[in-house]
């Protein structure tokens, strides 16, 4: 195989609860992964003489910090084979946004490269390495809803579908992994996500009551443009709204087309928004 086009798309939080910090530095998290299929980056992949790397966005780095030179170079690492492949990444999925972005790529890398060298990886392999990379990425190997635990590694796959329009919006405010984890206090809030979900459905009394992003407090308090746009959603009619990852990213779910396009025209224009349109 010589040429590989993958989509590797966003995903949305539902929930997020930091539990405890664990002896290796990072913490035991819960939380409902959920694609979001319409919004994503597309990567190609050609065999080439040399590795060569390219990115429309001048916002990515474009060496070996960049996830997607990582997971070739660890790819390399553990086949001992010299990877030898041009990639093109089109971005459309916001940075640092707490959509998945960057981890998404990552894992679109593990999956074509694999295919295309032949590597022969199993699934549990590409888990394996996915989070020697970063905690979300397994998620993204096969980007199906699940309830995420342990690191977000440990997967509960859910039968799950939002039919409900979704109305995606970033200010473009950077927000810092690293720093919103060190801002953060475990709260052992460990609701049972199976509970919102009634018939592959989200029940939204519940959510609206019970589900929460542990990181929105220190991120509209130091951030409060973001918590505007929380409270515009609901004032808009959102049945549900909710920082996803660490941000700066916020979601709503409306009832309908119309109601979230209206809440998408009272936007500023200066920010990404995105209507997702399931089912896909």
């Amino acid at each position: 195989m010589k040429y590989i086009e993958i989509k590797a798309p966003a995903k949305i939080n539902l929930g997020l609860s930091i539990l405890s910090k664990r002896a290796d530095g990072f913490h035991n998290l819960s939380t409902l992964f959920y694609p979001i299929l319409d919004l994503f980056d597309v990567l190609i992949f050609e065999h080439a003489n040399q590795f060569e790397f390219q990115c429309d966005s001048n916002l990515v780095p474009g060496d070996h910090s960049n996830l997607v030179v990582k997971a070739k170079n660890i790819l390399e690492e553990v086949s001992g084979k010299t990877i030898k492949v041009k990639i093109e990444l089109q971005k459309k999925i916001p940075s640092q946004a707490g959509l998945g972005g960057g981890s998404s790529d990552a894992a679109a890398t593990l999956i074509s490269l694999n295919e295309m060298f032949q590597l022969n990886l199993n699934y549990d392999q590409l888990i394996n390495l996915s989070l020697q990379l970063g905690s979300d990425i397994p998620f993204f190997i096969r980007s199906k809803p699940a309830i995420g635990s342990s690191r977000g590694e440990i997967l509960d796959y859910v039968d799950i579908e939002i039919n409900e329009p979704i109305l995606i919006v970033n200010p473009g405010i950077n927000i810092s992994t690293k720093e919103a984890f060190q801002n953060i206090s475990p709260q052992n809030y460990n609701y049972d996500l199976h509970s919102i979900i009634n018939d592959g459905k989200l029940n939204y009394n519940i959510i609206e009551r019970e589900i929460k992003n542990d990181f929105e407090n220190f991120v509209f308090k130091k951030y409060p443009e973001i918590e505007r746009i929380k409270k515009q959603f609901y004032k808009d009619g959102a049945m549900f709204a909710l920082l996803s990852g660490s941000g700066s990213t916020v979601y709503g779910i409306f009832p309908n087309v119309e109601l979230a396009e209206k809440a998408k025209s009272n936007i500023s224009k200066k920010y990404f928004s995105f209507l997702s349109n399931p089912p896909y």
